[in-house]
């Protein structure tokens, strides 16, 4: 495999971390993802040379402020194959689902419509639809899942129908790991006239994603998990979309005119981005798809998917782990239950080996309601994670529930 994982794992500081004088092994990844230095780097740069407010004033340093800032919009819509113009920086993944649920939902679903989402959807890509149709009288429909995990497409396609205004649906669950085939799913609800969102947050730093060539109407991700800093994130919408859809915040810079009598808006991308932007947020994140185009999506998933072989190879020869999510199509994520003991008491016991990994419903409890489960171990990798870590993760689990 032509993958440098020693000259990956240079780049980023945070991995000479220790606890207790042990190595500290970092698998919450699906979480947040953890910083190269060329990206905190680039922070420290924006702060230290170039702090100004952006766009409004005409003096050097605001004005190459600005320019950072718009360069940052334009390098990321170049990243996923849209134009600059339909690019709105959010703060992540749940105002970008609100912002589509608040303006799309508010003049678009009426009374009787509706909202179809599946039933491995993270909370933030299901409870601002649910109270959208509640809100407005509409009907929340979901798509059930096979046993294995991976969303029943034949069902899907029985749900669509001249009622149907969304379709809301992750292009990978946080959960289950598995990758729904979104293409397919957008031409579906396109028969019938749906638009359709497609919650990135957790495919945009594992897979090659090009809005127009999958047609999704909107496409939303965060920073955070495709490491970029906390606190900014990106909705794409088609240009017509969000033309027609009316501003989510009112403030400065969405403003083309006002009086006291009344308020014209800014045009595209600018009508949604009321307030002073994150102008640091958005460089980094720029410099962080840099790094990512650097080392390259398809050797990023190539070699994450190595990873996930190996781990399930390892944990499958543990005895008393029972697999959540072995879809065909899947992501380097794994959620896995013991018999022997409560995925929280084992994770913090691990915590105190040295293993950063999650427990809990991972904010999706409507899916694990459905599982029958209250809870799950889940271990997600990065492009940094190793073959090594993976075997000191299994012997730690080992020894851990030897414990119980």
């Amino acid at each position: 495999m032509n993958y440098d994982i020693n000259a990956t794992r240079a780049d980023f500081p945070i991995l000479t971390h220790k606890e207790s004088n042990r190595p500290w092994i970092y698998l919450d990844n699906a979480a947040t993802t953890q910083k190269p230095q060329c990206v905190i780097d680039r922070i420290n740069e924006v702060y230290k040379t170039c702090n100004a407010n952006v766009h409004r004033g005409v003096y050097r340093m605001s004005r190459e402020a600005t320019e950072h800032h718009e360069s940052a919009r334009r390098r990321i819509a170049q990243f996923i194959g849209a134009s600059p113009e339909e690019l709105i920086f959010t703060r992540g993944t749940t105002e970008s689902i609100n912002l589509v649920a608040s303006t799309y939902g508010a003049s678009f679903v009426q009374e009787d419509d509706e909202i179809v989402i599946s039933a491995m959807e993270h909370h933030s890509n299901l409870v601002p639809w649910q109270q959208l149709a509640l809100r407005n009288k509409a009907k929340l429909r979901i798509v059930p899942l096979k046993e294995e995990g991976s969303l029943d497409v034949e069902a899907y396609k029985t749900l669509l129908n001249e009622r149907t205004r969304l379709v809301a649906i992750a292009h990978i669950s946080n959960v289950l790991g598995t990758i729904n085939p979104i293409k397919l799913l957008i031409e579906e609800a396109h028969r019938v006239g749906a638009k359709v969102l497609i919650d990135g947050a957790q495919a945009i730093a594992h897979s090659r994603v090009n809005v127009q060539e999958i047609d999704a109407d909107f496409y939303v991700f965060s920073g955070h998990k495709m490491y970029a800093p906390t606190g900014i994130g990106v909705l794409y919408g088609k240009k017509s979309l969000l033309d027609a859809m009316p501003p989510y915040h009112f403030g400065g810079e969405m403003i083309e005119k006002v009086t006291f009598e009344s308020t014209t808006f800014n045009t595209l991308p600018h009508k949604f981005e009321a307030g002073t932007p994150d102008y640091v947020g958005s460089v980094a994140l720029a410099t962080a798809v840099d790094y990512i185009d650097r080392i390259g999506v398809e050797n990023i998933a190539n070699y994450e998917n190595h990873l996930l072989t190996h781990a399930v190879e390892q944990l499958s020869s543990i005895e008393g782990v029972r697999f959540i999510g072995t879809a065909k199509e899947k992501s380097a994520v794994i959620s896995f239950v013991v018999e022997q003991a409560h995925p929280y008491d084992v994770c913090l016991l691990l915590d105190e080996l040295g293993f950063a990994l999650r427990s809990g419903h991972h904010c999706a409890e409507p899916l694990l309601d459905l599982l029958g489960l209250t809870s799950t171990l889940r271990a997600s990798f990065a492009l940094y994670n190793t073959i090594e870590e993976i075997d000191l993760f299994a012997e730690a689990l080992r020894k851990v529930l030897r414990f119980f």
